[in-house]
This record gives C-alpha cells, sequence and structure tokens, in this order.
C-alpha cells in the first residue's frame, strides 16, 4: 500500500548542505497546516534557518505555534534529558541537573547515540502521545543523519534488557514502521547533490527506515524552445553581436548572453536530473521545486514552496 507523502506522520528532511533542506522542511511542515493538519516543525540541523524561513524570531524547545495549526521548535539534548526525567522518574520539570549533567555529558561523549536517541526519543515521543498529526524534522545533512537514525538500533543492541532497552523498543518500531515514518532526501540538479543523494538513498536501502521522497529543488525552467536558441546563437556571432551592440547598446549583448548562459545550465541541470531518476529507478518518488529567483528566503519564499509541493503532491 503507498502512503502519501504528508498521510505519514514523522518526516525526516536531510540532503547535502546548501542544497535547501531547511526552506523543503518549512515548506512540507506549512503545507501540512494549512491543510488542516496540527505541525511541529523542528530543527535539528543547527546550520539551518527555520525561523528565518517563517520571519518568526528565535525558536527554542518549547513549541511555539507561529501559524495557526503550525508549531516549531528548536532541539535541545539537555532540555530533552530534562524532560525524559521529567516523564519517567516523576523529577519536576526544570529540576538542576547537578552531578546528573556532568554524568550525562560523559556518556555523550563515551557512547555513540545517546545525544542522538535523545533527540530522536523526543520527537518519536511526540508523535506516539498524538500531540501532533505530522511531525518534520529539519534533520542533520546527509553525511550525518543515517547515525542519528540507528542510534535506536545500536543502543537495542548494546542493551539486552532494562527500561533503557524499552524505551529504544518503541522508537526502533515506530521509525521502521513506513507507513508512520519516512526521510525526505532534499536534492539540487547538480553533479555533488545528485551523487551524495543517490549514495545516501543506498545506505538507507539497508536500513529498515523508509524513504519517503525525494525532491530536487532549485528546478530551472524551461525559458526558451530550439528556435530561440538558434536566434541566440546567431546573434552571439561577431557581426550580428557589434550589429546589435550598434543598434540597441551593449546591455542587448548582455542579455542575449544570459539567455544563452540560462539555456546552457537548463540543459547541464537536466543531465544531472535523468541520472538522478535513473539511479532512483522508476519506483521512487520524486517532486521537483521550481528555483525561485529570490535574494532573500523568508515566509514568501517558504508560502511559494509549499504552493510547489502541493502541485507536485496533488
Amino acid at each position: 500500500m503507498t502512503v502519501g507523502l504528508l498521510d505519514r506522520r514523522l518526516l525526516f528532511v536531510t540532503g547535502k548542505g546548501g542544497v535547501g533542506k531547511t526552506t523543503i522542511a518549512a515548506g512540507l511542515a506549512l503545507l501540512a497546516a494549512e491543510q488542516g493538519r496540527r505541525t511541529l516543525v523542528c530543527e535539528v540541523d543547527a546550520k539551518g534557518d527555520l525561523a528565518g524561513s517563517y520571519e518568526s524570531g528565535d525558536i527554542a524547545f518549547e513549541p511555539r505555534e507561529l501559524h495557526p495549526g503550525l508549531f516549531a521548535m528548536a532541539m535541545d539534548t539537555e532540555a530533552s534529558l530534562r524532560e525524559y526525567l521529567a516523564v519517567q522518574l516523576k523529577l519536576p520539570r526544570f529540576t538542576r541537573l547537578g552531578g546528573l549533567a556532568h554524568t550525562f555529558d560523559f556518556l555523550a561523549n563515551a557512547a555513540p547515540g545517546v545525544k542522538e536517541i535523545l533527540t530522536v526519543g523526543k520527537l518519536a515521543w511526540e508523535v506516539r502521545e498524538r500531540h501532533y498529526d505530522l511531525v518534520v524534522v529539519d534533520a542533520p545533512a546527509s553525511g550525518h543523519v543515517i547515525g542519528q537514525l540507528q542510534a535506536p538500533q545500536a543502543i537495542n543492541e548494546m542493551l539486552s534488557v532494562g527500561p533503557i532497552r524499552e524505551q529504544t523498543g518503541w522508537v526502533l518500531e515506530l521509525l521502521t514502521d513506513a507507513a508512520t515514518t519516512g526521510v525526505v532526501v532534499v536534492a539540487a540538479p547538480e553533479e555533488m547533490p545528485v551523487t551524495e543523494s543517490l549514495e545516501l538513498v543506498d545506505r538507507l536501502a539497508q536500513t529498515n527506515i523508509d524513504l519517503a521522497a525525494v525532491v530536487v529543488n532549485r528546478v530551472l525552467p524551461e525559458l526558451f524552445g530550439r528556435a530561440e536558441e538558434q536566434v541566440f546563437e546567431r546573434l552571439a556571432r561577431p557581426e550580428p553581436a557589434a550589429a546589435l551592440a550598434a543598434a540597441a547598446g551593449p546591455s542587448a549583448v548582455a542579455v542575449v548572453d544570459a539567455a544563452r548562459l540560462a539555456v546552457t545550465l537548463r540543459r547541464t541541470r537536466a543531465g544531472h536530473l535523468a541520472r538522478l531518476r535513473e539511479g532512483l529507478g522508476p519506483s521512487r518518488s520524486v517532486l521537483y521545486v521550481p528555483e525561485l529567483f529570490a535574494r532573500s528566503h523568508g515566509l514568501r519564499a517558504t508560502r511559494q514552496v509549499a504552493g510547489a509541493l502541493d502541485a507536485e503532491l496533488s
């Protein structure tokens, strides 16, 4: 059974640094909220700018409603530990950790997966408790996300019994349920992002966590047809270019050069897209978000991304 992207309840959005994964995560969360889903979007990767995507001011660990039905938070592992202790040991939420904090720092640095499980566990808990219809995670970049997602499995394998084993057990079940959890890989139509995205998809296939979709960001529109391209080529020759400059000024030649560059970029990126589609195979879901040609990426750009995703999912 095919599960719709926004019908899942936990989405991890990742990709090579610089491809716009935060923008896509923000757009997905806004789209879900506008469709009536109570949505939480969480910033795990501090290199992103989730607050800027909504023009909302600073985001903290405590979720804050930015738009109707859309809540945002920033992950803090120490705050997540406090919340875990409050829930499991019935300690007051704002208890000073004291020596426990030093113990936590030691364990987090000595034992792989401790910080990751506090992050993933917090998000999975929000899903399990049904506080939200959908949790969208602005996850770490593609080089780190697999380690974060596999942290519950790693801890599960280290411990055979006990409360921590029980906790990681239900987290692992939730993460590996394809109807609930999925990973969204964000790519760009360029050589390195495509290569890294295909490598990430291969690594993800070796886990039990489902690939929900691949989103290709910054896709250039096809502005010109073959007839226009032939005109640009003729105008770029020395004699027509000189005549054009004499008649309309040097800026006219610059416009022709820009048009030829746009054609070249479109063709080059089309080649990278073809390689991506071939590598993914026909069964993978691929969504396309156009280049916005915007100098800044605030709420207006996030709404445009949400609209583009909506059109792709319709």
